[in-house]
C-alpha cells in the first residue's frame, strides 16, 4: 500500500499568500516523479495558522529518493532566487513532517 506524507507548517496570517504564491509556481514539479500519486495543498478555514501539505507516494523509497533529489534542488540546494542571488525569508515560522501508512482507502463509485 501507498505511504502519505503530511507537511504540517505554521504559517503566520501575513505570510498565506507568500505560501501559496510559492506552490503555485514550483506547479508540476513533483508530478513527474518516480512513485508519486498526489499532492494538496490545504489552506486552514478556522480555529489554525497551520497548512497542511498532502502528497501520497508509492513507497517510502520514492518519497526519500524526491527528498534527495527535486525537492532538495528546489528549495535551496542550488543556490539565491531573492535579492543579491539570497534565498527568501521562509514564509512559515515552522514545519512538522507527519508520515502515514495507507491501510485502507475508498474512492466515489462509478457511474
Amino acid at each position: 500500500m501507498s505511504i502519505v506524507k503530511i507537511n504540517v507548517l505554521t504559517v503566520p496570517e501575513e505570510q498565506r499568500e507568500v505560501l501559496e504564491k510559492r506552490f503555485a509556481s514550483r506547479a508540476g514539479s513533483v508530478e513527474n516523479s518516480d512513485g508519486f500519486e498526489w499532492f494538496e495543498l490545504l489552506r486552514p478555514l478556522e480555529g489554525t495558522d497551520q497548512y497542511l501539505v498532502y502528497t501520497r507516494w508509492a513507497d517510502e523509497a520514492s518519497f526519500q529518493a524526491w527528498m534527495e533529489g527535486s525537492m532538495r534542488a528546489s528549495h535551496g540546494g542550488g543556490g539565491g532566487g531573492g535579492e543579491g542571488g539570497e534565498r527568501p525569508k521562509p514564509a512559515a515560522s515552522d514545519s512538522t513532517l507527519w508520515s502515514f501508512e495507507v491501510v485502507q482507502q475508498a474512492a466515489p463509485k462509478q457511474g
